[in-house]
């Protein structure tokens, strides 16, 4: 920032050049303005871009590549798997990036039922519920190649969308969590 010249000419001198020292006085004002808006300038423009770069990142973190499978609950005995070929029933909630729910079998009160590993749902689904205890609760983040790819399912789904599936295996070929321990059991 430019420094104000705190220099005071006599009253003989300013009597003198009186067009200078009003020019000086005014070019140095205008100079210090300048730097100012310069300064600010400069931090929009950081800020800016700063704003450009956080978009970006959320963009990247939101839009994943690979399937990505998180366990929020496993039972501690896991009496049934979910192997490819079972018929298992599953409770779900499916979310875009932005937290929107485009769909819920919970918020229905009625799981899906389909046979696993066989294209009858998205293959995110068939790969990510794959080993799955009766009773397990997964997060399932699948990138738009393992969901609805470019096309989505309009109008709920864009396309070219990662989903976020809240999941709950409910049965396992007919038999829940209860019914196995207690064929287990006997």
């Amino acid at each position: 920032m430019a420094r104000r010249n705190t220099h005071r000419l006599n009253s003989n001198q300013y009597k003198e050049y009186p067009e200078t020292d009003r020019t000086v006085i005014t070019s140095v004002t205008e100079i210090s303005k300048t730097m100012s808006l310069a300064s600010a300038m400069k931090a929009a423009g950081v800020l800016v871009l700063f704003a450009i770069l956080t978009l970006a990142y959320a963009k990247k973190v939101a839009d994943v590549t690979e399937l990505q499978i998180g366990v929020k609950y496993k039972p501690q005995k896991c009496d049934l798997q979910a192997h490819k070929g079972d018929k298992i029933k599953v409770h779900y909630r499916g979310k875009l990036t932005d937290g929107t729910v485009f769909d819920s079998s919970f918020e229905r009160g009625d799981p899906i039922e389909f046979e696993l590993g066989t294209g009858q749902v998205i293959p995110g689904w068939d790969q990510g519920l794959l080993g799955a205890c009766v009773g397990e609760k997964r997060k399932l983040k699948i990138p738009s190649k393992l969901g609805y790819g470019d096309n989505g399912s309009p109008p709920k789904i864009p396309g070219g969308a990662t989903l976020i599936f809240d999941t709950e295996l409910v049965a396992v070929n007919g038999e829940t969590a209860s019914e196995g321990k207690t064929k287990n059991e006997l």
